[in-house]
């Protein structure tokens, strides 16, 4: 029993150590490397939020100003009409 405990208290300790020294502090003799897949992919996202907000952004000022322009028109239709009833 007491050689189980032993077992397992050593696999414990080894896994522990391993650990410790895995998550240490990296020396600053490596270089740094260039961006990886995760870092790149990531920014081509945010370079295509980027554009899709502006193009929506443009496209929604487009339509405003037709919108605009719409209700002008049906609003001087609706004058001529008022207009045309009162004769």
């Amino acid at each position: 029993m007491k050689i189980d405990i032993l077992k397992v208290l050593g696999v414990a300790a080894v896994v522990g150590c391993v650990a410790l020294v895995g998550c240490g502090k990296q020396s600053e003799t490596n270089p740094v490397k260039a961006p990886g897949v995760g870092e790149r992919t990531g920014a081509a996202l945010d370079r295509a939020a980027e554009k899709t907000a502006e193009k929506a952004s443009s496209a929604a000022e487009k339509a405003v100003d037709k919108t605009g322009e719409a209700l002008e028109k049906t609003g001087e239709a609706m004058e001529k009409a008022g207009e045309n009833l009162q004769k």
